[in-house]
């Protein structure tokens, strides 16, 4: 799948910036990778609470991320007329002021960029967050004008927490500080402060205003709270001449305004401009790297409200890293993760930034991590992690994980009550899904890891080793042909005693994906079949057949419902990346046109919800609706490993 390619891959015209139902449903993503970012509408009218041109974390506080500057009104003036550039949606589906009717361009190939017209106005936009601090610039551009302009700044204030909603108060701090070209301020104790500077001198008018019940609607159609408060302290006003370009900076620390300009056309050369699906893919990529410190990298699962989760940390991976050339990033974040591995297998008290590290599956995603390593830096692995994949092996082969007991058959037992033992295991209704038992990807990961743990034995010349993981590896390898294959010609997908579950899903792909084969050639082919027939979407693969009782083709509803479908008939993008695996490995090289037809699909996607990226899951129906977190990073990580092989197939062929 190369994609296509244009001057302008992501760009959207007037007739699509006008049509609210249209733009506000696309969003704009961008982060500095140490935790901050920047998230809003194509229109720049905040749907979500999560929403804001500045959002920060604040570690003085909590581990999340607060929004400090919610939005920016622009206000046109000329001749003493105002055209007000901004939108805010108050109740009733009253929007105030309607500046989207002034766009007339939007395109985010480097950085997003809005044109607008305002008579014989022309003025452009482009916003970039730093990648080296909190930081977000926005350049303005007179590109035409045929008389005096002036420009008036109005910025909306929030400083709260991203899931919280602000409400005009008594304890907020209405002063401010004026600095060099701007002012800062700080509403309450704990913040930093905001500060709000320009490139060249700007009046600051102190004219303090709360702006009361304006409304997301994305939080309104979820049933969440949806109204809140702004303040807004007054407004700038400067001149600006045809041709001329203004800086605005808006950071929790003081910029020196004689640099903004060149600090903006240094930070363009370093971004790689979005003119493919693998391009979007690949910045989005960078996007979920979370630096908390110049020490630590970790991999955030999700925006806007995402964490780090060691299951969704580990399944992105190889594909945030490997697939796009960034193999330093790969040691960096398994160099930041392996204290708390090791704390873990040694029994020690866990802390830091990596959550769930206990949940059955996570070590496992581990050693898969690190056999993708291996494969493209093979001399690396050795010098730094063979000994690890060992120690992963023998504290599950000894019984130490809290929720991975060895049958007698050598395969994996995992009890739902406790954690999350797979990533299809997850809460409804405030209980775990029921899939107690002998799982089908958890054992195909075990039997794996086995055979990795093996072929180090050998590099490494133990002999000892290599003959005890070579007797299990059989044991366990007949153990899981006889336990999931069943005479539909796939896999149960998870056994528990007597009882087998006939469902349909995706979770045997694993089986058939994985660098050491479970199956022979004729099994594999039978289990890719039934997938393709019965899982296989445009945006990604079911979590359950049609067919299959319990389906649910929607993610809507309650929020319980939600979850319910989310595994239970939605589709998952990251699943395509084992599918493909599977699918080339069987059909070799007459596969690849079917697969580039597949992959047109989830390119669509770069055009929807967030631009250049991808949302958690989609309906397992038509039209395939993104749903949850707007930018994912599990879906984006499979998507690029499904490019990946398919190019180094390409290439082999």
């Amino acid at each position: 799948m190369k994609g296509k390619k244009s001057d302008s891959y992501l760009k959207f015209d007037m007739s699509r910036m006008v049509n609210l139902e249209y733009s506000l449903n696309r969003e704009i993503l961008r982060t500095n990778r140490r935790g901050a970012y920047h998230c809003t509408t194509l229109v720049e009218c905040n749907t979500r609470k999560q929403h804001g041109l500045l959002v920060v974390p604040v570690p003085s506080l909590d581990n999340s991320n607060h929004v400090l500057l919610s939005s920016l009104d622009e206000t046109v003036i000329q001749h003493g007329a105002e055209f007000n550039l901004g939108i805010h949606k108050y109740d009733g589906d009253n929007y105030s002021p309607m500046g989207h009717k002034y766009i007339r361009e939007f395109n985010c190939d480097c950085l997003p960029r809005t044109v607008y017209r305002v008579g014989g106005v022309i003025l452009s936009k482009e916003k970039m967050f730093s990648l080296k601090n909190n930081t977000i610039y926005i350049r303005y551009t007179l590109l035409d004008a045929h008389s005096p302009t002036t420009i008036r700044f109005k910025p909306f204030l929030a400083f709260r927490e991203i899931n919280n909603l602000a409400v005009e108060n008594s304890a907020a701090n209405h002063g401010y500080k004026e600095v060099e070209k701007g002012i800062s301020m700080c509403m309450y104790s704990g913040y930093p402060d905001l500060f709000m500077q320009f490139n060249k001198a700007a009046n600051f008018i102190f004219d303090p205003s709360w702006y009361k019940g304006i409304e997301y609607q994305k939080d309104m159609q979820d049933g969440l709270p949806h109204k809140e408060d702004l303040y807004v302290p007054g407004y700038f006003e400067l001149p600006i001449a045809k041709g001329e370009s203004i800086i605005f900076s808006a950071s929790d620390e003081p910029a020196k305004t004689d640099n903004l300009l060149s600090v903006f056309e240094d930070g363009i050369k370093a971004r790689t401009p979005r003119s493919s699906f693998f391009n979007c893919l690949k910045n989005s990529g960078h996007q979920f790297y979370f630096r908390p410190s110049k020490d630590e990298l970790y991999i955030r699962n999700s925006y806007p409200w995402g964490e780090v989760r060691a299951r969704e940390q580990f399944m992105a991976l190889p594909g945030l890293t490997l697939s796009i050339d960034k193999n330093e990033a790969f040691e960096e974040v398994m160099d930041t993760a392996i204290p708390t591995i090791n704390n873990f297998l040694e029994g020690k008290p866990l802390s830091g930034f990596l959550k769930d590290i206990d949940n059955a599956d996570v070590l496992l995603w581990v050693v898969r991590a690190l056999k993708k390593f291996a494969d493209v830096d093979n001399e690396r692995f050795y010098a730094k992690y063979a000994l690890l994949v060992n120690k992963i092996v023998h504290f599950i082969q000894k019984g130490k994980h809290p929720n991975l007991k060895l049958s007698d058959n050598k395969l994996l037992y995992t009890d739902a009550n406790i954690g999350f033992p797979s990533w299809m295991n997850n809460q409804s209704g405030g209980q775990p899904t029921s899939r107690t038992g002998l799982l089908v990807e958890v054992n195909s990961a075990w039997y794996n890891a086995i055979a990795f743990n093996q072929e180090i034995a050998n590099a490494l010349s133990n002999t000892k080793l290599e003959k005890d993981m070579s007797l299990l590896a059989g044991k366990v390898k007949s153990a899981f042909v006889d336990t999931f294959l069943n005479e539909g010609g796939y896999l149960y997908d998870y056994v528990d005693g007597n009882y087998v579950d006939w469902s349909v899903r995706p979770n045997m792909l694993l089986a058939i994906s994985g660098d050491y084969q479970l199956l022979d050639k004729r099994q594999s082919k039978s289990i890719l079949d039934i997938v393709t027939k019965e899982l296989l979407t445009s945006k990604g693969v079911r979590t359950l057949s049609p067919k299959s009782v319990g389906f649910r083709p929607r993610c809507e509803g309650s929020a319980m419902d939600k979850v319910y479908s989310a595994y239970n008939g939605a589709a998952w993008p990251w699943l395509l990346g084992a599918y493909m695996e599977g699918y080339l490995r069987i059909f070799q090289r007459s596969g690849l046109s079917f697969l580039d037809r597949l992959l047109i699909g989830v390119e669509d996607e770069m055009s929807n919800d967030c631009i250049g990226s991808l949302s958690a899951l989609y309906d397992g129906s038509v039209p395939y609706s993104g749903h949850g977190a707007i930018s994912y990073a599990t879906n984006v990580a499979g998507v690029l490993r499904a490019l990946t092989l398919q190019k180094a197939f390409e290439d082999e062929y």
